[in-house]
């Protein structure tokens, strides 16, 4: 399984803490709000929007709080002013990780996630340097003792999935980015639930990673997700099961 799908399996599996819950809507809503500002506020006609809100619904982000991001979005220019850049370093065993942000602080948003690094035994890069490891793709992750293979695989496969493979005990579905949603729409007819399901940048390849590398690399992937500027957090390690349960 890719790193962001092995990271994402590991957030769904040890929960969202309620107090970084306030901190996640706020992160969803500029989301939300960013997509509906650069696209319209109508998600059957802009993509970035639709998985945005998807996204929120995934993390039972109330209704009321999606519609009123859409409406700020739609509002047009009030408000902060936001961009989105991507950091790209290393961290320790040299597990490249690519950070997306949205910021209204592009300074101090750099220096943040710079200090992060240092603090993490890892350490920034320049633009370029981790990103061609990476492609952008449709993951969705599939506890696999509570699904039948060969319904998945006929459900995945029939809407256009590109690729299923097992690693332990989850599925990881990967699609092209348009084929997502559609993907996704599959599987949910077929009754079939999933851990996670995002649009993510995958690595091309992994790095298998020992215990004590393993935990120095969560550490960092919190460290970066819990600053308020940080939205996304993609890597290329690989954790095996066994070493997860020995840092639980």
């Amino acid at each position: 399984m890719s790193g962001h799908s092995k990271w994402s399996s590991i957030k769904h599996k040890k929960g969202a803490a309620d107090a970084k819950r306030g901190k996640l809507f706020s992160k969803l809503s500029r989301a939300i709000t960013v997509a509906a500002k650069e696209g319209g506020p109508d998600p059957t006609g802009n993509a970035t929007l639709a998985t945005a809100i998807q996204k929120a619904k995934d993390n039972s982000m109330p209704k009321d709080n999606i519609e009123r991001a859409i409406q700020r979005g739609a509002g047009g220019g009030d408000g902060e002013i936001y961009e989105t850049i991507t950091y790209e370093g290393y961290g320790p065993a040299g597990v490249a990780v690519l950070v997306e942000a949205m910021t209204d602080n592009r300074n101090r948003t750099a220096a943040e996630v710079r200090n992060i690094f240092n603090r993490n035994n890892g350490k920034l890069g320049e633009t370029g340097s981790v990103a061609w490891m990476f492609e952008r793709k449709g993951s969705i992750v599939v506890d696999a003792n509570k699904v039948d293979e060969d319904q998945l695989m006929t459900a995945a496969i029939d809407a256009g999935a590109e690729d299923v493979s097992q690693d332990e005990s989850t599925y990881e579905i990967v699609t092209e980015p348009a084929d997502f949603m559609p993907v996704r729409a599959a599987l949910a007819e077929a009754g079939i639930d999933f851990e996670s399901a995002e649009l993510a940048m995958l690595p091309k390849n992994t790095i298998e990673l020992e215990q004590s590398d393993a935990k120095k690399i969560l550490r960092l992937m919190d460290a970066l997700e819990d600053n308020d500027d940080v939205q996304e957090v993609h890597a290329n390690f690989d954790i095996s099961e066994e070493v997860l349960e020995a840092l639980a």
